[in-house]
């Protein structure tokens, strides 16, 4: 039997990869990292980190890689870690017609202000930001907050889960420190803090100071942010 596939999609910098950490750390539960990251880098050629380790891990053929998501057996659940806006070049979304989807959203600002320390162009936040709303206004599907699940874990854990109608594991709250085999080739250049992580850290309100062209790529997502917020799962 194929194991009912979880997707998540989410913009840069969201708690993303911990989100794959908790989902992975089930014992009934299988991930796949940002598998279509190399159809996007080799769509948009973009330069990112990584690039060339990318494009030589996976396939960029979209097509194959919905395949490949299909195809996956050896658990009950597949999660699979989108990045929303990978998807800028794809041909169509059908392939998520199958899966049972969730939006991970954030403060634009503070998605800004971290993106911008690993990469240069943070404009992408807001081509993530238009296609979860795209596909929101499609298809509806349960949204959490980042700051939500890091004030309240289990309790909006267990209503994520409820909502996707799976049930919630203690194990996802916890899960030892350290690289994964399942994680994607980019990982040395994004993953430093998730590896010393075991756990969901404390949520922090922290002072957000951006320039006036980051402030400008946050307030373009707002709108969005507001809509996905109002809509947002409350535990």
């Amino acid at each position: 039997m194929a194991p009912v596939r979880i997707a998540m999609l989410s913009g840069p910098r969201n708690i993303s990869t911990t989100m794959m950490r908790s989902f992975e750390n089930r014992d009934d539960c299988i991930v796949a990292d940002e598998p279509f990251y190399a159809c996007y880098l080799r769509a948009s050629d973009a330069h990112h980190p990584f690039r060339e380790e990318t494009l030589a891990s996976q396939s960029s053929d979209w097509r194959e890689v919905a395949g490949e998501l299909n195809a996956r057996s050896g658990a009950d659940f597949s999660f699979e870690k989108h990045i929303s806006f990978h998807f800028t070049f794809a041909l169509d979304f059908d392939w998520l017609d199958s899966a049972r989807v969730f939006h991970l959203i954030r403060d634009p600002r503070a998605m800004v202000a971290s993106y911008k320390n690993k990469l240069e162009d943070v404009s992408p936040i807001i081509d993530s930001y238009r296609i979860q709303r795209r596909l929101y206004e499609k298809n509806p599907a349960p949204v959490v907050d980042a700051a939500d699940i890091l004030k309240a874990p289990e309790k909006t854990l267990r209503a994520l889960c409820a909502a996707l109608g799976m049930p919630f594991s203690e194990k996802m709250l916890a899960w030892p420190s350290g690289p994964r085999d399942s994680d994607g080739a980019w990982a040395p250049h994004w993953y430093d803090a998730v590896n010393a992580s075991t756990g969901f850290k404390p949520y922090e309100e922290r002072k957000i100071k951006l320039s006036s062209d980051m402030e400008a790529i946050a307030r373009a997502c707002a709108v969005d942010y507001e809509f996905f917020s109002a809509r947002r799962l409350v535990a």
